[in-house]
């Protein structure tokens, strides 16, 4: 079900996220197919899930013993009202891509 989710900021403002979370139903979904409701996380700290995945990714590509001289990882994050950003299955399921994008120093 589609669900319009509030997730507040960090300075006070919110902004609106639309999330696909299957399984769950709603009784009221005859009268209205989306469905307002507050996020648990700001968005701030939803997307602080991030950078773990950045620092491990990182990691293993600088254990390389011929590492690239250019690294580039996308994958796709869904919002979730209930556990934040989690990384979506699949690209129908992305709320946002992201790239990330590591350049050898000279």
């Amino acid at each position: 079900m589609k669900r319009i989710v509030e997730f507040p900021l960090e300075n006070g403002d919110s902004i609106l996220v639309e999330v696909d979370e299957p399984g769950l139903t709603d009784e009221r979904i005859g009268l209205r197919d989306e469905v307002l409701e507050k996020a648990k996380k700001t968005f701030e700290s939803a997307l602080e899930q991030v950078k773990p995945i950045a620092n491990v990714i990182m990691t293993k590509v600088n254990s390389l013993n011929q590492p690239a001289d250019e690294v580039e990882v996308k994958f796709g994050i869904k919002m979730s009202a209930e556990l934040g950003a989690v990384i979506a299955s699949g690209n129908g399921e992305v709320n946002y891509e992201i790239t990330l994008k590591w350049k050898r120093e000279s």
